[in-house]
């Protein structure tokens, strides 16, 4: 909106020409998304302290996580309320991207609160069942898609990692598929890697980071060019909102650090995968978010290996627990420990993926 507002203004005064360009916005997102969410920090703890809003601890965990019940729970609403206010701030609110994005971030969080919320009012174990969060996930994403694709006439050639030059074409009936499993498969895997304090906000960071250049450059016709990557014509306003979210995650980082006084809740796990998928098929590179997602693979693949391994064995375990960052808790190695080694492989798979700019 204030983007909007004042831009037109460089007619006059040639300050606010400097507002046409992405990365001052984005800087400029970033830095009220994460003003926001440190002042907002503070006052949600308490608020949620005071009605009661604490995180419910299953039995089948660890016995070390049991010490956390009752910690402020559903802080993904500072990290949501912080980057949307930034986004819609900054952003140029005409941009259909955009749009695309907020409307996923914003249903996809609306599932994680259901589950919060009936997890709270229900007891342990009682949030939306898995199917019904799948359904609702995979309705949302659909809407999202067939926006894109169909209204918005978007490009439907698969851009493959390191091969400039296979560029298949999936078409509309294909690409809507692949498009509602990317954002949807994305937005679980979150889910099941906050399962510690600090654990899920970190790579979130880092794959963010990876698809603010990415949608940047993609938006960008030299760069696009230069690099050969597919040129999306004002993608680039996406980085305001990839902006947004990794400041306003660095601010909930203050209060979700060990010992964490808040934790992200479906809220903000749901939430912020769904953003991550939907901003990879907006800049036209899906199949880099395996890679710069790397651990979020990790820990999905992790549990469906598990689960399965379990029934065809009838019982045994492949890994101490899943999903993985347990299994690395019941080996004796200290949460911290885990959570940080897990945050320098989620730096090095960002870079590895930022390397297929280049790298093709």
């Amino acid at each position: 909106m204030l983007y909007l507002l004042l831009y037109p203004l460089h007619k006059y005064y040639s300050a606010f020409n400097a507002l046409r360009y992405e990365t001052l916005r984005s800087v400029l997102a970033g830095l009220a998304a994460f003003a926001l969410s440190l002042a907002l920090g503070p006052v949600l703890i308490e608020r949620f302290r005071a009605m009661h809003i604490g995180q419910t601890i299953r039995d089948v965990v660890p016995q070390a996580h049991q010490k956390k019940a009752g910690t402020p729970t559903m802080g993904g609403l500072l990290i949501l309320a912080s980057m949307l206010a930034a986004t819609l701030l900054l952003a140029n609110i005409l941009n259909p991207y955009v749009w695309i994005a907020i409307f996923v971030t914003v249903t996809f969080g609306a599932i994680g609160f259901s589950d919060d919320y009936f997890k709270l009012t229900r007891g342990k174990g009682l949030g939306l069942s898995g199917p019904a969060k799948l359904v609702l996930s995979f309705f949302f994403a659909f809407i999202a898609a067939a926006w894109l694709f169909l209204y918005l006439d978007f490009d439907t050639h698969l851009t493959v990692p390191f091969l400039k030059n296979i560029n298949p074409d999936l078409h509309w009936w294909l690409y809507i598929p692949f498009a509602m499993v990317v954002i949807v498969g994305c937005s679980h895997a979150v889910n099941l890697t906050d399962g510690l304090d600090g654990l899920a906000i970190g790579p979130v960071m880092t794959v963010a980071f990876c698809y603010w250049t990415f949608s940047y450059v993609a938006g960008n016709t030299k760069f696009s060019t230069y690099l050969q990557i597919t040129h999306v014509p004002n993608v680039g306003e996406v980085a305001i909102f990839c902006a947004s979210l990794i400041a306003a995650s660095l601010g909930f980082l203050w209060y979700n650090a060990y010992p964490a006084s808040m934790m992200m809740g479906d809220v903000g796990a749901l939430a912020l995968g769904g953003a991550l998928g939907t901003v990879a098929v907006l800049a036209k590179q899906e199949l880099v978010l395996v890679i710069a997602g790397g651990v979020f693979v990790a820990e999905a693949v992790s549990t469906i290996i598990q689960r399965y391994y379990f029934k065809w064995t009838g019982g045994k375990r492949f890994f101490l627990m899943a999903p993985l960052h347990h299994h690395f808790e019941l080996e004796g190695v200290p949460e911290t420990v885990v959570v940080i080694r897990f945050w320098i492989l989620s730096i090095v798979c960002a870079l590895v993926a930022l390397s297929t700019l280049k790298l093709r």
